[in-house]
């Protein structure tokens, strides 16, 4: 990691552990897992993976073929350095760019230069913008100090975030809300705000799904609940929003 002429020697380390429930597919009569086979679209054989190569869809059946030193023989200047290109206040980082997140440790004789950097963004209050490669694609990334760690954020680029000027959604200009209806809504985000506490919040559905899955394999007979009534549309929104409120108020 570059920060200005200051080289700091660091490794990525995973800041993130998704808790999925995944399933594997099986054969219903015998339980079985099911393999899956690379198979040639032309003369239905399967193939060895030493004889795959990659290729780039031109459209009309037409590809073409790139080996990976070719790929290697690219160079963008900075395969194994994240340079840190300018500074910004988190605030004007939308998150939609973000992706995925990793702490940076530091390697060798870096943990001076590492500290310092460290303190100095968490007295800024900024955090740093670079890009860097990582396996086959040039990332742009945001670093920051979060409890006196480095935290890089790998983050897309402009052109790969769409574009909602084209999505046809109501304005408050078409629909017209009224005055008492704003003031209403804005009693209700007060009623329902409070300090992030990522631990106040679980995977509810992962969880019963673990249930649901240690109850069967103990013997238990599950059967499905009655589908769940749609809920009505809002015909009187100032109705619904005078029952929102009082709700927050007594769950507060």
């Amino acid at each position: 990691m570059s920060f200005g002429l200051v080289n700091v020697p660091v490794k990525l380390t995973t800041a993130q552990s998704p808790k999925d429930v995944r399933f594997h597919q099986l054969h219903d009569a015998d339980g079985a897992r099911i393999n899956q086979k690379r198979v040639c679209s032309a003369d239905g054989e399967e193939v060895e993976y030493s004889h795959i190569v990659k290729g780039y869809d031109l459209g009309g059946g037409r590809y073409v073929v790139i080996e990976p030193e070719e790929l290697a023989s690219i160079d963008v200047g900075m395969t194994r350095n994240i340079d840190i290109e300018e500074f910004v206040d988190l605030a004007d980082i939308d998150p939609v760019y973000f992706e995925k997140s990793y702490y940076l440790v530091p390697e060798g004789r870096a943990e001076k230069p590492y500290a310092l950097l460290v303190e100095t963004m968490q007295r800024s209050g900024k955090v740093a913008l670079g890009r860097f490669v990582l396996r086959t694609k040039q990332y742009l990334a945001a670093l920051r100090a979060r409890d006196g760690v480095l935290v890089l954020s790998t983050m897309l680029y402009a052109d790969e975030v769409i574009d909602p000027v084209d999505l046809e959604v109501p304005t408050a200009d078409d629909t017209a809300p009224s005055e008492r209806e704003l003031q209403m809504a804005a009693q209700l985000v007060e009623s329902l705000s409070a300090p992030f506490d990522p631990e106040k919040f679980r995977d509810d559905y992962r969880d019963k799904v673990l249930a649901l899955i240690e109850a069967k394999a103990d013997g238990e007979i599950i059967t499905a609940p009655e589908p769940a009534t749609e809920t009505a549309p809002v015909v009187d929104l100032m109705a619904a929003l005078e029952a929102s409120l009082a709700r927050a108020k007594q769950s507060a």
